[in-house]
């Protein structure tokens, strides 16, 4: 007789693998250093008694730099949940997308210790006593350097999204809350994951800024590998910056391994094509946590959250366009809407002309326009020549998979790694040779912008489509035609958004790129950034608002004119939808 049940080893209960018990530990040690290093965040703290500097000696570089991942994480898990309320909020209400874009422009446009110097003290008082408030400014100046890039690119994979996936989601009657979580951030993870590696890499660059921190005249530290790179440039210690790059080497590295390399690997699925990729990427450590059991019985416990969740939530709506509405009530609500936020935004203008003109006088807005015309040129010979060098490069590694497979681990690495670590050495440099930061800064500022572009354009090449490079393969299209009909249309959507946030990053690294120290010797380049970062050292508020209005004219006036019709463009000829 046939055997209609499953065999006697379908039955048998596997034993637990080597798989299980390594996951398990790496849980384990990962949950028990998160507890040890939280708790040293905790601890009693004044502003009187703060200090300005942390010890420089090597056996404390180990914590230094576990607690400094730590803010990393904590900045990584802030950015992702702005990023997916303030994009799905920009791409799905229609009001609020004429305020939320242009806002997010200002916002990237406004410098780190533009941040640091107005919420600083609000975040001490709110932990009066407690270390806890300089840690919060550091983790929020942290997620000012991650969050703007996140959701630009998140923003645009759900105004690009595929036509038929936004069809289906309205057929199948699915709710906001399920298109979400089933729809937009599946089709939207691939740029999402890349975008936030590089985010990552930009919360590194702007690490010392936010652990060394100087405002109204007073200097505060905090333990961390940041802190340390200051303390020891400061020293003119060349031997102990070196410790501490091989330090943050080994740190980035173990980082891109653990956490990014898996994520990238994983992300794959998420891939809307009609043919499969010749090589897929992989990764160690995510064929580890396949190989147990631990994910799969953390889904099913989790997994029985699911179905409240959509029942409770679902109180928000459908993902459907309204079948019939008022045009007059809808134009009311409009004319409201407009005079409200044009009130507040002349409200808030008015104000603040008063307040320049009450401390720095109106005498000074022509001399920080011109200094906002010097960094913008930087800023456009830097996306520039970034432009020309890493385009071609990011197509290369984007669509060879052997390729891609050897070099993305390293332009990862090199992206995540803090370029200003380096400037200690290149300020050495530049004090030997002579020559002057205000060439220099070009150089600095682009080791910490150019990796958006270049993260940007291997997303966009590697999300090409397998069966339109298929198509030119087998059509054999000649060189010129190739990059004319598929690769660059195909890639540039993706170049835009690595462009505006790569000119936003240009804007952010010039604060800490033309002003530069090493052994008591300071270099300053003539630019907005320095005059940024010298107003915030001596505590001009004055200053420190005309320099960001400067700062935020520019960037968003750049974004309007050139970058916004891109965008535009990019949204209406070259979606592959």
């Amino acid at each position: 007789m046939l055997r209609t049940f499953p065999t006697r080893g379908a039955l048998v209960r596997p034993r637990r693998t080597a798989a299980d018990v390594a996951v398990f530990l790496g849980a384990a040690a990962a949950l028990w250093l998160i507890v040890r290093l939280a708790h040293g965040a905790a601890t009693a703290w004044t502003p009187a008694t703060a200090p300005s500097t942390v010890s420089t000696d090597p056996a404390e570089l180990p914590y230094y730099a576990g607690r400094s991942l730590l803010r990393m994480f904590v900045a990584l898990v802030l950015s992702v949940g702005f990023t997916f309320v303030y994009a799905t909020a920009a791409a799905r209400l229609r009001r609020t997308e004429k305020i939320l874009l242009p806002a997010l422009d200002i916002l990237q446009s406004v410098p780190v210790l533009g941040f640091v110097s107005v919420t600083i003290t609000g975040f001490i008082a709110l932990f009066p006593g407690s270390q806890l408030g300089l840690e919060c400014a550091s983790i929020f100046a942290i997620f000012t350097s991650q969050a703007w890039n996140m959701t630009f690119a998140f923003h645009h994979s759900l105004v690009s999204q595929p036509r038929d996936l936004d069809e289906a989601s309205r057929l199948m009657r699915l709710s906001r809350w399920q298109r979400f979580w089933r729809v937009d951030v599946p089709s939207g993870m691939i740029p999402l994951v890349w975008n936030g590696m590089m985010s990552f890499g930009g919360g590194w660059f702007f690490l010392t800024a936010s652990e060394a921190l100087s405002v109204n005249n007073q200097q505060f530290a905090l333990p961390g590998i940041g802190s340390y790179v200051a303390a020891a440039s400061e020293a003119g210690d060349l031997g102990k910056v070196l410790l501490a790059v091989g330090a943050m080497v080994v740190l980035v590295v173990g980082v891109n391994v653990l956490f990014w390399r898996p994520l990238t690997a994983w992300s794959e699925r998420f891939r809307i094509e009609n043919s499969e990729a010749a090589e897929a990427p992989r990764s160690l450590v995510l064929d580890l946590l396949r190989r147990s059991r631990i994910p799969a019985l953390l889904g099913r416990v989790l997994g029985k959250l699911i179905f409240p969740l959509d029942r409770a939530l679902a109180v928000f709506g459908l993902a459907e366009y309204p079948l019939r509405f008022s045009p007059a009530r809808r134009r009311a609500a409009d004319i409201v809407f407009s005079v409200v936020v044009l009130g507040l935004i002349g409200y808030g203008a008015v104000r603040a002309v008063l307040f320049i003109g009450e401390t720095t006088g109106y005498g000074e807005i022509g001399h920080v326009l011109w200094l906002g015309l010097i960094t913008f040129a930087r800023v456009v010979t830097l996306v520039v020549v970034g432009t020309l060098v890493w385009v071609p490069v990011g197509v290369w590694i984007g669509m060879n998979p052997r390729v891609s497979r050897l070099a993305q681990p390293v332009v990862q690495v090199l992206a995540s790694f803090p370029a200003n670590f380096l400037f200690p050495l290149i300020t050495a440099v530049l004090v030997a040779t002579g020559i002057s930061l205000d060439w220099g800064g070009i150089l600095l500022m682009s080791l910490g912008a150019q990796w958006y572009i270049l993260f940007n354009v291997i997303a966009g090449a590697s999300a090409i489509p397998h069966d339109l490079r298929e198509a030119a393969a087998n059509l054999r299209l000649p060189r010129a035609l190739w990059w004319r009909r598929l690769v660059l249309p195909s890639i540039f959507p993706s170049y835009v958004t690595g462009g505006i946030t790569a000119a936003g990053g240009a804007w952010n690294a010039s604060i800490v790129a033309e002003i530069v120290s090493y052994n008591g010797v300071t270099l300053t380049a003539t630019g907005l950034g320095a005059y940024i970062a010298d107003a915030t050292g001596s505590g001009d508020s004055g200053r420190i608002l005309l320099g960001v209005a400067v700062m935020s004219l520019y960037v968003v006036g750049l974004n309007r004119l050139f970058w916004r019709r891109l965008y535009r463009l990019a949204e209406r000829r070259f979606s592959l939808s």
